[in-house]
């Protein structure tokens, strides 16, 4: 089987060989280079040909956010962005995603010194993601002009919304959401995603969509028009009430190798909603979210799944539709609207 090559992008040496010795413990994977600035790694790119490249957020001569805008122009490849925990880094961390990243890592810090033992399996995942072409901003501003026109008489029929996404879900959310009216149904959103990220993810999404995107708080109450994210990190989101729904944060082992869990909160809409909701499974690595879709669709619940052209990567999405969880699969571009027809008193014919 071909090694996966991988090109190590970092202006500091100690940062590239911890990246490289990390990498270098599969045997799948072979470090065909380094670059200490985008100059470099554009030489080394056309020369080495890597499969993947890791990509530091904050660099001299020009930033990664700069360098990963002209590679996913000119050259769309698999990029894993590796960033500090700055408030700063974790917004370009995001924006990275946005763009069009795969995904993304911590550098290890006192009391996190082995984190770039999950880079190897993250490396894996990119490799065999499917990158799509960049969105211009321009083109997201008409198209959500467009949503909101569609939507000018949306009228939420009161059914919640429940979302899991993972790998790809950066980018898929702020599609899906940027497309929701402002008044869209009360939405709860499982992204895996580490804890540093998630209040900047859900400050971006706020900054982008016509609804109210916030991090999740235990009592948070469900309205329309509100979209609740998950903090990232030792908690996971529930629905809690019988009539006036809020968000539960409860801390908790992970579930499917994860924290927040997509099953764990489909679980808890499926006890709290029943019928009263719609779930959605959009692109992500391995299982999570399966089974909880599965009981939302047994208790009542319409269930929706991305299909596998437009999913980064279509692991939860396929894992829940061969579980017979996903009521109907659509592309990204498709959901939107689908989940708008779907929650409106205003049925369109």
């Amino acid at each position: 089987m071909k090694k996966i090559k991988v090109l190590v992008v970092d202006d500091s040496s100690t940062m590239r060989g911890l990246i490289a010795t990390a990498l270098s413990s599969d045997a799948d994977i072979e470090v065909v280079g380094q670059a200490e600035d985008p100059l470099q790694a554009r030489q080394a790119i056309k020369a080495l040909n890597p499969d993947v490249v890791t990509l530091d957020v904050e660099m001299p001569n020009m930033s990664g956010l700069e360098f990963l805008e002209k590679i996913m122009r000119l050259r769309p490849m698999p990029v894993i962005m590796v960033s500090t925990l700055t408030s700063r880094g974790a917004d370009e961390t995001v924006r990275a995603l946005e763009i069009g990243a795969v995904d993304c890592i911590e550098k290890p810090r006192p009391g996190n010194e082995h984190n770039f033992e999950e880079l190897p399996f993250k490396v894996k995942i990119a490799a065999a993601a499917r990158i799509r072409p960049l969105t211009t901003e321009s083109d997201r501003q008409k198209v959500a002009t467009e949503a909101r026109a569609a939507h000018a008489h949306y009228a939420p029929d009161g059914r919640v919304l429940a979302i899991g996404a993972s790998t790809g879900g950066v980018e898929a959310l702020i599609e899906l959401l940027s497309h929701f009216p402002e008044n869209c149904p009360p939405t709860v959103i499982a992204q895996h995603m580490p804890a540093s990220f998630t209040k900047s993810f859900a400050n971006r999404l706020d900054r982008i969509c016509p609804a109210k995107v916030q991090e999740a708080s235990t009592g948070a109450k469900l309205a329309p028009g509100h979209i609740f994210l998950a903090p990232g990190g030792a908690l996971h989101l529930e629905l809690s009430g019988a009539g006036d729904m809020h968000c539960r944060l409860r801390p908790g082992d992970r579930v499917n190798g994860h924290c927040p869990s997509v099953d764990v909160l489909f679980e808890s809409v499926a006890r709290t909603c029943g019928a009263r909701a719609v779930g959605l499974i959009l692109t992500g690595m391995g299982r999570d979210g399966a089974s909880g879709l599965l009981s939302m669709r047994k208790a009542g619940a319409r269930t929706f799944g991305q299909n596998e052209s437009s999913c980064i990567v279509y692991g939860m999405p396929k894992a829940a539709f061969d579980l017979g969880a996903v009521e109907k699969q659509l592309p990204l571009d498709r959901l939107a609207a689908a989940i708008m027809s779907e929650t409106s008193t205003i049925k369109k014919h």
